[in-house]
């Protein structure tokens, strides 16, 4: 079985987060760690209060899993603070995982700040030259580029900025955009689309921790990155569609739909 590790901060509310990722992980038939960088109280109605993990206790974390398990792909979610995204990229520099996405958590639904601004430099400048992949979605390439993106031409030409701040590859998703949702992806030299129908729900809490996971497992598990992402697409896609109404606001996606469905658990 191969194994994989999410280094993000913690949902208590389950829909996003190490927790979200884990469940992805799971679905996918991958063996799921988990390095927390942050607990966050949260629920389907916002985020109310953050607390960071030490830099020393995410070293070692970090060191726990690599020092004893063979690592075969790392998702990197929340990392708020220039330290933790300094221990991060020394460590991984130091472990060398095979396999290194990178989801660039910045405002979460609601408009809380899970990225402080000052450290948005740090994590370009340490993580995105580690990244195999890179997965922001509209409004974190914004911040990126600084730029405005409204149309699918901006968007290739933020996933081309992006690129040259070092990651191998840039997955630019388009949800955030009018009409169906239609991600971009960029190798440096060509692009290739990815559609998908919008669907009419408001429960997508943690659709972003989601997809960056599925394509990691989907990596780890050996598969080519345009099948990686196009795998992880029909899989989150899958999930909104049977999205969970719990709660009072965004709802959850729902990670084991389909093998819930094999199981015989759901109709």
């Amino acid at each position: 079985m191969k194994k994989v590790l999410t280094i993000a901060g913690s949902d208590c509310s389950g829909g996003a987060g190490i927790q979200a990722d884990l469940k992805t992980f799971s679905a996918h038939g991958v063996y799921g760690m988990s390095v927390i960088t942050a607990v966050t109280a949260q629920n389907t109605q916002g985020v109310f209060a953050v607390q960071d993990i030490s830099r020393d206790v995410i070293a070692q974390q970090i060191e726990a899993i690599f020092d004893d398990i063979e690592v075969d792909g790392v998702k990197v979610g929340m990392v708020s603070q220039i330290q933790t995204i300094e221990v991060i990229a020394e460590q991984l520099r130091r472990f060398c995982p095979p396999t290194i996405v990178v989801d660039p958590v910045m405002v979460s639904k609601s408009g809380y700040h899970l990225l402080n601004p000052e450290a948005e430099v740090t994590l370009i400048k340490e993580l995105l030259p580690l990244a195999m992949l890179v997965t922001p979605n509209i409004p974190e390439a914004e911040v990126m580029t600084k730029t405005s993106i409204r149309t699918l031409e901006q968007m290739e030409e933020a996933s081309k900025a992006i690129y040259q701040m070092g990651a191998k590859n840039v997955l630019l998703k388009g949800g955030h955009l009018e009409g169906d949702a239609i991600d971009l992806l960029y190798d440096g030299r060509e692009f290739s689309r990815f559609f998908s129908t919008r669907i009419a729900t408001k429960n997508t809490h943690g659709t972003g921790c989601t997809l960056s996971s599925a394509i990691t497992a989907n990596l780890a598990s050996g598969n080519r990155l345009n099948e990686a992402v196009s795998m992880a697409k029909e899989y989150i896609t899958i999930a909104i569609q049977h999205s969970l109404s719990i709660g009072k606001g965004v709802g959850p996606t729902h990670h084991f739909y389909s093998l819930y469905k094999k199981a015989g658990l759901i109709e």
